[in-house]
């Protein structure tokens, strides 16, 4: 298998969608120049990161955001994971998803944030998605370019047992597009990346916003690639930047032959297990997504 050139896109994220769009795809172009093969954007890429304002920037899909994506990936021939995005479905219920664009513009996977970002820590953050998001059900993966991928929206990545499922059903990448804060950024990002690809001896790339002071919710930034080993490849600082670094699925073997800790679990003694054989779903182009 040969390795692949990814790039993480840390752009600032405005009230104008329109913009925020366009500055997506000046990204993505940036990349493809420099030899991009897979392109990861931030979490609620198209919007401000504001509970008050999830129902004004929600979108149905297809819709303007997630066609958008569809022709980025298309005219820049490469694959595309669209950070995240607030969907309205159907029922008019809102979600925080991520969606994944082959370099055809075939929509790959589509995944909903499981795990809502429901936290009070007084005199620092306050924050509830669960007053205007609904959670996803399931642990989505889908194959690219050699890899098996899942995706962990943000707060998902503190949940070391979504991670586990995803790596048991065969997750060699986990990608985040997350917006840590002011407060859990400085602590626990390079901690949190660098434990899950520790303990899912896979590679991790975690894409965040660029920082912006003006903002209610200014972003931690620092997006960053963590190989299978736990080492940091590459990272960003606060500011608009696209970070580049190479796949080797060799190196995931590698690793996980020579410290086989995935293989050595007691399972006679504990096990983690999906509740529902449907929880863990694989997708591919050729599966029809519900909207």
């Amino acid at each position: 298998m040969k390795t692949i050139r990814v790039a993480l896109c840390q752009m600032k994220v405005t009230a104008d969608k329109k913009l925020n769009l366009q500055t997506a795809r000046n990204f993505a172009e940036q990349a493809v120049q420099s030899g991009a093969e897979l392109i990861i954007l931030p979490e609620i890429f198209n919007a401000p990161y504001q509970a008050a304002l999830f129902e004004q920037y929600a979108e149905p899909i297809p819709g303007p955001s997630s066609l958008a994506l569809a022709d980025i990936a298309r005219e820049c021939q490469t694959a595309i994971v669209g950070g995240s995005i607030i969907e309205r479905d159907a029922q008019g219920r809102l979600f925080n998803t991520s969606l994944v664009f082959d370099k055809n513009g075939v929509l790959l996977a589509k995944h909903r944030k499981v795990h809502l970002f429901d936290v009070n820590i007084p005199g620092k953050i306050s924050f509830q998605e669960s007053r205007t998001l609904s959670p996803g059900q399931n642990v989505t993966l889908f194959n690219l370019y050699g890899f098996k991928a899942a995706v962990l929206i943000c707060y998902d990545i503190r949940f070391p047992e979504m991670a586990r499922l995803a790596v048991l059903a065969g997750a060699d990448l986990l990608i985040v597009p997350a917006a840590f804060n002011l407060t859990t950024g400085p602590l626990h990002w390079d901690l949190l990346m660098r434990s899950r690809a520790v303990d899912s001896q896979a590679y991790v790339l975690a894409c965040s916003p660029a920082r912006d002071e003006e903002a209610s919710y200014q972003a931690w930034g620092h997006s960053v690639i963590v190989d299978p080993w736990g080492q940091i490849m590459a990272q960003a600082d606060r500011d608009e930047e696209i970070i580049f670094g190479y796949l080797d699925p060799e190196a995931v073997r590698q690793v996980r032959t020579e410290l086989p800790v995935l293989r050595q679990r007691r399972t006679d003694l504990y096990e983690i297990v999906a509740k529902d054989a449907g929880v863990v779903k694989e997708r591919s182009a050729d599966d029809e997504i519900p909207h």
